[in-house]
């Protein structure tokens, strides 16, 4: 008799070198839900990030992947899923455990699956963390050997932030994150403030409700929608409002809906960042093969960490290898 799939969910911390801090918060460890989902001698894992900003937290995204285990048992496929759980990190844990799964039991990969070309390493940025602007700049000079740097903003002081980062790293590839902490009084002065210290990129600079009046300005530096967008059905209105989107599989609720969201933005004309949560190299490893094509890549959460996972992702200097089978895919 065939053994029925069996689902196992646990919750793992790791902790933060140095912390984390963006306009919404700190935090100095890493709160991760991991799916395993075993049939026979194979297993597939999935990671996610429960987040606050979007009314998830760890125990009810536990509580809603474990509440899957029967449907594993009877044979739940990806297809299945996408109809059953709405995007989110719980469907992120379960949707890249069966696609982890899926390769392991066909002795393939996840790339070949996907319908991908074998995958290629590819440059990441590191993240700057939100401090004052001397400390910023500090980081920023010292992580100036990585080909791109992404600061974290929040309002306030961005203006000289961004001179003080500019002013130590002159030749340095930058973009930036306001995580919403922008508005309209300020909005106009801090994107030309972002031109002229050359910066590339803006994330998210107004609050996800409150974006309406960016296809009423000039955008003189690409703006990428974050909080702004999560899956395909939210992509209706970003195409007025922004240049990009950031695509992480923590929002889309897993690889299956970020890959069709990446079609949809790149039919609408909008470049593609692939981004992520702090988390470690088995949260990463599946947001590498919607990072082959990627515009900006932004997958340094275990650079982040005081420790990864054993095996996890090859990291030199801002290039990251794809990941190992025995990781994920």
């Amino acid at each position: 008799m065939k053994r029925a799939k069996e689902l196992n969910v646990g919750v793992e911390r790791w902790p933060i070198r140095g912390g984390f801090t963006i306009s919404r918060g700190s935090k100095r460890e890493a709160v991760v839900v991991v799916a395993t989902i075993r049939d026979g001698a194979h297993q597939g894992r999935g990671e996610c990030v429960p987040y606050a900003r979007y009314g998830e937290d760890v125990d009810g995204v536990v509580l809603a992947t474990e509440a899957f285990g029967p449907r594993i048992a009877q044979g739940l496929d990806r297809a299945e899923l996408q109809s059953l759980l709405p995007p989110g990190a719980a469907r992120n844990a379960l949707d890249c455990a069966l696609w982890d799964l899926e390769a392991k039991m066909l002795d393939t990969s996840a790339a070949e699956i996907a319908g991908l070309a074998p995958l290629h390493a590819v440059e990441t940025a590191l993240t700057i963390s939100l401090a004052s602007p001397e400390e910023m700049a500090a980081r920023a000079q010292a992580a100036a050997h990585y080909p791109l740097l992404k600061l974290k903003l929040g309002g306030d002081g961005d203006e000289e932030r961004l001179a003080a980062v500019r002013q130590a790293v002159p030749k340095a590839r930058l973009i930036v994150d306001a995580n919403e902490a922008w508005d309209a009084s300020n909005l106009e002065r801090l994107l030309a403030v972002a031109k002229v210290t050359g910066i590339e990129l803006i994330e998210q600079p107004l609050p996800a409700g409150d974006d309406a009046l960016l296809q009423h300005i000039a955008r003189v530096v690409p703006l990428c929608a974050d909080e702004s967008v999560h899956d395909r059905a939210s992509l209706r209105d970003i195409a007025k409002r922004y240049d990009a989107v950031n695509i992480k599989l923590d929002k889309t609720g897993g690889l299956t809906e970020a890959l069709a969201t990446s079609a949809d933005a790149r039919r609408l004309g909008l470049k593609i960042m692939v981004g992520c949560m702090v988390a470690t190299s088995l949260a990463m490893a599946p947001a590498l093969l919607l990072a082959q094509d990627a515009d900006w890549v932004d997958l340094d959460g275990p650079l982040l960490l005081e420790r990864d996972r054993v095996p996890g992702l090859t990291y030199s200097s801002g290039t990251v290898m794809p990941a190992p089978a025995a990781l994920w895919g």
